[in-house]
């Protein structure tokens, strides 16, 4: 077998966008995000500025919103939809508004995440849209649903109005042949997600991959999962849309369960999830036509690995079942050089007003502390640029 490498720490390519400027502020905050006591700090002060309604939007909007978000609007996003798009680095808009909880709510996130979709139709630069069900349904629906407990009129008309806006959603991507992505979510909701995106897919992946569902590889369970789902799809002829994460909830996973007392649903260590990804990819990459599936990940060997076994089959880069993703504000140099090699890659951009996103950047601070290296990682590649640049 040939080697085949991509070079990932080509920090000219990774940052080719950035001004001497906006290089600087990345390492800036990348550094603050690098300490976890300096980012529970800082997450710790957002909340309390927030709860008491201290005028800290504008900060945040400044500094780590606009690290990680495009704007509060879809036309906010724009200058980022055509500055990815300048790269060939596709752009999934992300509606990250979380913790609503009316029926109102549910139907305004349900027509934002519509008109997400009808934004990318018949634009290259927006080849995805996503949606998480968390943001149409409320939660102790999803989780009684999951367990499987009987619903009273009350709740079976909740469900009911779930199903028709998840439909609803699944319906119009269809409809403008615009693939769309269903998140995964915490394990005690996820098999309710998991029924939901699978009678979407049977019904609207007849003919070309609309609908996916993402699968969290650090849950032990995954790979499992996906080898059946596969066969399912495979006999009830659909194609099966797979995006494969490593997964969003680790510490929370865990401390339920201890508190609980039932056994955690995550792998004993990274090393475990490490081997199910990877094994994730090649099993897709072994049933490419009955599989489209997205390499949802930050880490440069997976990367690396679905990049060589695409080589040795002699697959085209731009394969239509085979696609990258990573943040917006993340590994760069995976997306950029992956992009820069005619390889299909996107990133996720979340918007929605700042106070509203909050949730979704605490989030992201916390697991950004919480991922060994990964910080360290970005901080060494920017300091690599720095130098190139002769900025340090």
């Amino acid at each position: 077998m040939s080697e085949f490498k991509l070079n990932f720490r080509d920090t000219a390519t990774a940052f080719a966008d950035k001004t001497d400027t906006e290089l600087r502020e990345k390492y800036r905050l990348f550094k603050m995000l690098n300490s976890p006591f300096l980012s529970a700090i800082g997450t710790r002060v957002t909340k309390f500025a927030l709860s008491l309604g201290l005028p800290v939007e504008g900060l945040i909007k400044d500094t780590i919103f606009e690290q990680f978000c495009g704007g509060e609007t879809i036309g906010e996003c724009e200058p980022v939809i055509r500055k990815l798009g300048s790269a060939h680095i596709g752009t999934i808009l992300d509606y990250s508004v979380e913790g609503k909880a009316t029926e109102a709510d549910f139907d305004n996130t349900r027509d934002e995440i519509i008109r997400t979709i009808e934004r990318a139709k018949d634009d290259p630069d927006i080849p995805f849209a996503v949606f998480k069900v968390t943001g149409i349904a409320p939660l102790g629906t999803l989780e009684k649903l999951s367990n499987k407990k009987k619903l009273d009129a009350k709740g079976q008309a909740k469900c009911e109005r779930i199903h028709t806006r998840v439909n609803e959603i699944c319906e119009f991507a269809h409809s403008l042949g615009q693939p769309v992505f269903i998140d995964a979510e915490e394990s005690w909701i996820q098999d309710a997600i998991d029924r939901l995106a699978t009678q979407m897919m049977e019904k609207y992946n007849r003919r070309s991959p609309i609908v996916f569902n993402t699968l969290q590889m650090y849950r032990i369970d995954r790979l499992p999962f996906l080898r059946a789902a596969s066969k399912e799809a495979k006999s009830g002829g659909y194609i099966l849309g797979a995006k494969l994460v490593r997964g969003a909830y680790m510490e929370k996973e865990r401390a339920r369960a201890e508190e609980m007392g039932y056994e955690s649903p995550i792998q004993p260590d990274k090393k475990a999830t490490d081997r199910d990804y990877n094994a994730a990819l090649e099993y897709c990459i072994d049933h490419l036509e009955d599989i489209a599936f997205v390499a949802g990940t930050h880490n440069e060997r997976s990367t690396q690995l679905l990049a060589q076994m695409m080589h040795q089959r002699g697959l085209p880069h731009d394969h239509p079942h085979i696609f990258y993703s990573q943040l917006y504000g993340m590994s760069d140099n995976l997306s950029y050089v992956l992009a820069k090699n005619g390889y299909s890659v996107s990133k996720y951009v979340p918007y929605g007003p700042v106070a509203d996103t909050v949730p979704y950047l605490i989030r992201r601070a916390q697991e950004n502390t919480a991922v060994t290296g990964q910080m360290s990682r970005e901080l060494e590649l920017i300091s690599k640029e720095l130098d190139r640049r002769r900025l340090a």
